[in-house]
């Protein structure tokens, strides 16, 4: 099977899922129906990497094709939804995708419709009622996918701790900017903790680990699982933290720098901050986090980033991480179209634009 093939189904499935639940919705009323709409169009994008990582963890554990585990891979989907949903509320993020995020497109429903009130607490509210939403449904799909019920607790005890340290993460990298130069110590094994746990594990390692629950892999196949996802997970998160500062705004949805007005404390800005001379410091903490950085700006940190030999630092880390993830699924005893699919996520993980 084709890596096209699978995206068209979950797609799909999503379409379909939906479809039904804007039917739930109008028996609410015909106004629930911008949550159902502005998710559906939220979820049009994205590079279906996670139930990619599943049903190919489905497959290398020797399962045959599956609609049900496309169903419950598209579960997954869901969750990533919540996840961008509250994290750009988080982050007062304006754009996802290319498109205005969720708050700011219901804030502007409400003030297009002159609704009384304050159209940015409206967006906000109404944002956090969709992402609660798409958390009821990845756990709605993944138990309703038509997998055998003795699968799907299988892969139960990975779904739920999957979800319970995303959170975990998030909460971990908000705590980092909230306590910002506070703790100079360790900070970049922080920045490291907050990658692996708000990413690299739901990302790619635990999506992985899933399929295999739900195929019913042995201990063995697992943990090789693991040895390769987690190592990747990590890269993708480090190039995401790239395209977050240096990314073309085009290509990625998102404005250029918006991880520096946010003043992310990332892998890329810990190295930088350690590495730098001390004006390059003094910069760095003065303008990091500024909503109102402009392009001059940004311009300036990227070229301290740069000069301290961050960025550098941070592709060949990447790199490292790469070859660790490949080695591992060298040494999967798998067929060779899942690993030459694997394989092939692997790379696209790790030198995507977007």
């Amino acid at each position: 099977m084709k890596i096209e093939d699978l995206r068209t189904r979950v797609h799909e499935t999503i379409t379909e899922f939906l479809r039904v639940q804007e039917r739930v919705l109008a028996e609410v009323s015909d106004d629930c129906l911008p949550l159902v709409r502005y998710v559906a169009d939220l979820m049009d994008g994205g590079k279906r990497l996670r139930p990619a990582f599943c049903y190919w963890a489905w497959r290398a554990a020797g399962r045959p094709d599956d609609p049900a585990l496309v169903a419950a891979a598209a579960a997954l989907e869901f969750f990533q939804a919540a996840a961008l949903i509250h994290d750009d509320i988080m982050d007062g993020s304006d754009t996802r995708r290319g498109a205005p995020a969720m708050h700011r497109r219901f804030a502007a429903l409400h003030r297009g419709n002159d609704w009384s009130g304050d159209s940015d607490r409206f967006g906000a509210s109404t944002a956090i009622l969709a992402g609660d939403l798409c958390l009821t449904w990845s756990d709605e799909l993944y138990t309703g996918s038509g997998l055998h019920p003795a699968a799907l607790v299988r892969g139960r005890a990975v779904f739920d701790r999957m979800r319970t340290q995303l959170m975990g993460g998030q909460y971990l990298d908000l705590l980092e900017q909230a306590t910002a130069g506070r703790r100079p110590d360790g900070a970049l094994d922080r920045a490291r903790r907050v990658v692996r746990f708000k990413s690299a594990k739901y990302s790619v390692e635990q999506p992985l680990l899933l399929g295999g629950r739900l195929a019913g892999a042995g201990d063995d196949l697992l943990a090789g699982l693991s040895a390769y996802g987690l190592p990747l997970g990590e890269a993708f998160q480090l190039r995401d933290d790239i395209l977050g500062v240096f990314g073309d705004a085009a290509r990625t949805g998102k404005p250029a720098g918006d991880d520096l007005r946010e003043g992310k404390r990332t892998v890329l800005v810990a190295l930088a901050l350690d590495r730098a001379d001390a004006a390059g410091q003094a910069t760095l903490r003065s303008l990091l986090g500024d909503p109102g950085l402009g392009a001059d700006g940004v311009e300036t940190l990227r070229e301290i980033i740069t000069g301290a030999g961050a960025l550098d630092a941070v592709e060949t880390m990447i790199g490292e991480l790469l070859d660790r993830s490949l080695t591992a699924l060298g040494g999967l005893p798998v067929d060779e179209t899942s690993r030459s699919v694997l394989a092939a996520l692997a790379q696209a993980a790790t030198g995507r634009t977007s």
